[in-house]
């Protein structure tokens, strides 16, 4: 076991404290080992953070709900439980926490099953003090940038500012007339699209264009708090008004009083806080927890949706009267692979943020990797390039400053996979031919029959694709389309099966059907 750092309370640092709430910032380490719980101990204490030790996975359960940490440290052999099962629970606890697995085998199995069962990172055994200080330290930076609930600060003012950020297509421009139209009213809006197509920056326009410009813009991500957390991040609480409330703490409505509020991913709230929601709406009031009255405040809605809230309301996921109350404006963000010509604006604009970043001079693509863009549907929309050209430029080392197709390598895999016809819903949908004609690891033997020369990577690629689509849909008929089962299922994590599902244009809805039964 590692002990490199030296410790005496004469050398301890001041405490470090979060920017955001001034609290000191906890890390909980868990551990059945003394020796390992005593050396990390000492290395966050010296670091300047409060360390919190569990010898066993109850008490870390334990220490969540009653400290509630900023980051785990936990090991995976642990005496009580299964250091996996413990993860599962701290991440039904409170999903923002990054958890850091350490592993005292090594074993590139449990690192990976670490990283698909939601941890933020794994350390081994023996560790380096600076290394797991950095791993640390790099979980709650990520955490930080991830921030729940913020105050937008530099909102945009200029008029024309969705065309100098998304483009000029028609559709942009047609959503540029529709932001005007809207904002220097007082209706509740709604804004749909897929993830990565650009509706916070919608929504940070209509705000810009608003009569409450001046005021702060207030953003919620409803899909990232946790169910126990989201009404107080909502709504604000009182001091003691549960266990860890040290201090009363104003919501995010009290936030933006005068202002705008941006619930993003509206579809993620809970059920049970919707009708909460309704009532402060409606009313313009808002009840603190613990509090025995309610405050009245000024605020505008903008909720912004990447689910289709009407088939949620039919399957009685989302309430009626709250679409309706949210939804007296919508506007719908086509995607990227409907506005195609939004691509150059786009790659200009993203090649150049990422130049003056990363101090490069990447002046384009060659015509292969540019009819690589073109081919690709996109399914993360402008997020999806904007990764793929931030990476590309940086390592991009042409000395003529272009982006060569292996740059974009993954990508062009992924484009030839979405060129494949789609495989049948079911068994009993297939077309009636021989067993080697369904089989998709026989696809490669008729593109060669075809006459059309592939790469082995392309059949490669084509076969995987197929395969993984198939066993995808298979499991969604079995899981009733719940993409949550379907995902322990196949023992990989939330988050996986929904960027797959995406890239291969597949909807869980399709599979509820028979499983959605309304009451008579």
């Amino acid at each position: 076991m590692n002990k490199d750092i030296p410790m005496t309370e004469a050398s301890l640092p001041e405490i470090v404290t979060d920017s955001a709430s001034g609290a000191a910032i906890k890390v909980l380490i868990v551990d059945d080992q003394e020796d390992a719980r005593w050396v990390l101990t000492n290395v966050m204490r010296q670091a300047g953070f409060t360390a919190l030790p569990a010898a066993n996975g109850e008490d870390a359960l334990t220490s969540i709900t009653r400290h509630a940490p900023d980051v785990v440290l936990l090991d995976i052999g642990l005496p009580d439980m299964d250091g996996f099962e413990v993860l599962t629970r701290i991440k039904l606890l409170d999903k923002a926490i990054p958890v850091i697995m350490v592993t005292g085998n090594g074993k590139p199995y449990d690192a990976a099953r670490a990283v698909r069962a939601g941890a933020w990172d794994y350390i081994t055994k023996p560790f380096k003090n600076k290394d797991v200080l950095h791993t640390v330290h790099g979980a709650l930076a990520e955490k930080a940038t991830k921030s729940q609930v913020r105050r937008i600060i530099d909102t945009p003012r200029q008029a024309d500012f969705l065309l100098h950020s998304m483009g000029n297509s028609a559709s942009i421009q047609g959503i540029q007339r529709e932001v005007e139209l809207v904002a220097r009213t007082n209706f509740s809006i709604l804004v749909t699209g897929e993830s990565g197509s650009g509706k916070e920056l919608v929504s940070q326009a209509i705000h810009a264009l608003s009569l409450r410009a001046e005021q702060p813009l207030v953003a919620v991500d409803c899909g990232a708090i946790a169910e126990s957390l989201i009404e107080s991040e909502l709504f604000g609480h009182e001091k003691g008004a549960f266990t860890g409330a040290h201090q009363a703490k104003a919501g995010a409505f009290e936030q933006a009083d005068g202002g705008t509020i941006f619930l993003d991913e509206i579809g993620n709230l809970p059920l049970a806080l919707q009708g909460k929601l309704l009532r402060a709406l409606e009313t313009r009031r808002i009840h603190r927890i613990g509090s025995t009255r309610e405050k009245k405040v000024d605020f505008r809605v903008v909720a912004a949706t990447n689910a289709n809230l009407l088939a949620m309301v039919e399957r009685r996921e989302f309430r009626e009267d709250l679409y309706h109350r949210l939804a007296e404006y919508s506007i719908r963000i086509p995607p990227l692979r409907e506005r195609k010509e939004d691509l150059v604006f786009l790659t200009q604009r993203f090649l150049a943020q990422t130049n003056a970043e990363l101090g490069k001079q990447v002046k384009g693509l060659s015509t292969n990797a540019w009819g690589i863009l073109q081919r690709y549907d996109w399914h993360g929309n402008a997020r999806e390039l904007r990764n793929h050209l931030r990476r590309a430029v940086l390592l991009c080392d042409h000395p003529e400053g272009l982006i060569l197709p292996e740059l974009l390598g993954m990508l062009d895999q992924r484009a030839q996979a979405s060129l494949l016809p789609p495989l049948s819903l079911t068994e009993r949908a297939a077309p009636k031919s021989s067993h080697k004609d369904n089989c998709p690891l026989c696809a490669p033997q008729s593109n060669l029959a075809d006459g059309t020369e592939r790469s082995l990577k392309e059949l490669v690629a084509q076969a995987t694709a197929q395969v993984e689509r198939a066993i995808l849909l298979r499991v969604l008929e079995k899981s009733r389309g719940n993409k949550a089962l379907a995902a322990r299922t196949l023992r990989i994590d939330y988050k996986t099966i929904h960027t797959k599902l995406k890239v291969y244009e597949i909807s869980a809805t399709q599979f509820m059907k028979d499983a959605y039964k309304p009451e008579a």
